[in-house]
């Protein structure tokens, strides 16, 4: 069978059924942090189309009364669930205890490799998680050279040391405008010895 018999690049987008699109809509741009974008004005039915990290989410209106749709139930890290990479995990658990969101924390460890967890709903009950999964690598079942997989953990790798550069770069520029600052703040200094 050919490695990639569909020809596929990347995902494109998730559908999300919902009792209201409206509070969907405000649940994944204000939660998580996806911006509106135009749709097909040809639509006839209610949705929206939102997009960020690379991904879509389309939106789209039950047909059915809320009664029929499914409600949320006990926060499951083993529900079908949709997963997004955090950089800061601290910072997403205190972000959601702050909305009033709950969630439930799961740790997994893996050959002293530990990954952590957060599991909530949306608005209809999907499960969301956020993790920082990418700490472990991945890994194919099946050894054999220069897999895709291989690819993936050298570009998780070059994506890392380019974050860390980019934190270092805007510290750098930071202690240089303070130090602007407070040369300009001693200039503006009157001297006394030089009157």
């Amino acid at each position: 069978m050919k490695k990639n018999p569909l020809r596929l690049k990347s995902v494109n987008h998730i559908s999300i059924v919902c009792n209201s699109v409206e509070k969907s809509l405000e649940f994944y741009h204000k939660v998580l942090g996806f911006h509106p974008v135009q749709r097909p004005a040809s639509f006839t039915f209610h949705g929206a189309w939102l997009f960020n990290y690379g991904m879509g989410i389309h939106l789209l209106q039950s047909d059915h009364d809320s009664d029929t749709m499914p409600k949320k139930r006990v926060i499951n890290p083993k529900d079908n669930h949709l997963s997004f990479q955090s950089e800061d995990m601290a910072t997403t658990e205190k972000q959601l205890k702050k909305m009033k969101i709950e969630y439930v924390k799961c740790e997994v460890e893996d050959d002293g490799i530990f990954i952590d967890q957060l599991f909530f709903h949306d608005p209809d009950g999907l499960m969301i998680e956020i993790c920082n999964c990418e700490n472990l690598p991945i890994l194919p079942v099946s050894g054999g050279g220069d897999s895709p997989i291989a690819v993936v953990n050298a570009a998780r790798l070059c994506s890392i040391q380019q974050a860390e550069q980019q934190q270092k770069l805007q510290q750098i520029q930071t202690a240089a405008v303070q130090m602007m600052q407070l040369q300009q703040l001693l200039i503006s200094i009157p001297c006394n010895a030089c009157t």
